[in-house]
């Protein structure tokens, strides 16, 4: 297998570049800013490093890790360029399991420290005058126009408590969490309100109830019995492809597990190379599927598998014809093992979008939810919404296209705090 790295002004410009080299059936491995050199570095424009694959028939598939069991991982970097060096797909370099975005203690006491010290900021802004005038939450109650009305707040309301419910309202809806939401935690802010209470007590009550709402991350439990199916569902350009080569590497090299990689994407080749080169590179088997007797005959083939993860073709909400293809091949696993399906959703996609989207494959399927391209939005709302929306549980986020690097354990302290002001 050739993997190369090229750089160019443009992605675009990067891969050509490898195509007329590599030709027409590279893989493209990994896209990020190269980075610049030099003294003068500073005035460079900024150019693409794109990281491609091409697998020759002849060549044996690239090993990753020692067969040594008390050997170290191969190191991240330990790829290629033309004078023989090779970029791989491995684990962490410790080994260690997949981790959660960030730990938090879970101790009450310490919530202005989770917060990172989010009180000062929200006193600090109290203070600031509303000379922009933005949308606020006594407005919000004043405009009939508005889908969600609101009465006005109790006379009783200290002002430190009435700064703190507008700043709240003002915050959660710049973060795009939907107003119907946001106006059910400023009632009950209200209702836990009393003269002469601090308003962190207030920050601290919807802190907590927003965490509750959100429920605990379900990830793959990686000490279950298999076989079990991973089947990843959702719509075309979201991530599904990159995610499922994430998590095949955390099962496969950090955990040991046997896994196993299976497509029903027949429609998008570049999709279906793309795992057949992570299958190579993981030394894992990789099977495209056509038919639902080639899915019972692959799940019969892959019984003695502790993972099966299944790719699917990303669709139109409307094309009745694919979504029921891919609903037999669900339906086909489940007579035979124990599945778990994965709604693979991007959180740049529009709101309204979203709901269109959770709610076609309600219809098909209960499933947990992954949201992609974390680092591509700075409102975080999203999550939360569809998060009540579906009532179904939050698996992972990814931040990136790195494998195995840009993915976690979804972590609803650190969500929560972003969307209440504080660092991300």
């Amino acid at each position: 297998m050739i993997i190369k790295k090229y750089v160019g002004k443009t992605e675009s410009e990067a891969t050509e570049e490898a195509k007329r080299e590599l030709g027409q059936n590279i893989v493209v491995m990994n896209v990020r800013p190269a980075k610049k050199s030099g003294f003068f570095s500073f005035f460079q424009a900024q150019k693409i490093e794109v990281t491609v694959a091409l697998e020759e028939e002849s060549e044996k598939p690239v090993r990753t890790y020692s067969p040594d069991k008390n050997a170290r991982p191969v190191g991240r970097n330990s790829a290629l360029s033309d004078s023989g060096q090779r970029d791989t797909i491995i684990a962490s370099s410790n080994g260690s399991a997949l981790k959660p975005a960030a730990d938090v203690k879970d101790d009450n006491s310490a919530i202005e420290e989770k917060l990172d010290n989010l009180s000062n900021l929200l006193e600090k802004s109290f203070l600031k005058t509303e000379k922009e005038e933005p949308k606020t939450y006594e407005k919000a109650a004043a405009e009939p126009e508005e889908p969600v009305t609101k009465a006005a707040p109790s006379p009783d309301i200290s002002e430190e408590t009435l700064s703190f419910i507008k700043l709240l309202y003002n915050t959660l809806i710049e973060n795009e969490v939907d107003e119907i939401y946001v106006n059910q935690l400023t009632d009950e802010v209200e209702k836990i309100s009393k003269p002469g209470l601090p308003f962190d007590y207030a920050l601290a009550n919807v802190y907590q109830k927003m965490v509750l709402k959100f429920g605990k991350s379900e990830p793959i439990d990686i000490n279950a019995e298999g076989p079990r199916a991973e089947i990843f569902i959702g719509p075309t350009g979201v991530g599904k492809t990159t995610t499922i080569a994430k998590l095949a590497t955390e099962l496969r090299i950090n955990q040991k597990k046997k896994v196993a990689l299976l497509t029903v994407d027949t429609y998008r080749i570049a999709a279906a190379e793309q795992l057949r080169t992570y299958a190579s590179i993981l030394e894992i088997p990789f099977r495209v599927i056509y038919s639902v007797e080639e899915m019972r005959q692959a799940a019969e083939d892959f019984k003695d598998y502790d993972f099966i993860m299944v790719d699917t073709a990303g669709h139109s909400l409307h094309n009745e014809e694919l979504k029921q293809g891919v609903e037999s091949f669900i339906r086909t696993l489940e007579d035979v093992m124990e599945c778990e399906n994965y709604l693979v959703l991007s959180a740049t996609t529009k709101y309204r979008d979203l709901i269109e989207i959770a709610d076609a494959y309600s219809e098909m399927v209960a499933y947990k939810l992954i949201f992609t391209k974390m680092d591509e939005t700075g409102a975080k709302g999203n999550l939360y919404n569809i998060r009540i929306h579906t009532g179904a549980p939050i698996a992972y986020i990814t931040n990136g296209q790195n494998v195995p690097d840009d993915i976690a354990v979804f972590d609803a302290q650190r969500i929560v705090k972003n969307l209440l002001g504080g660092k991300s």
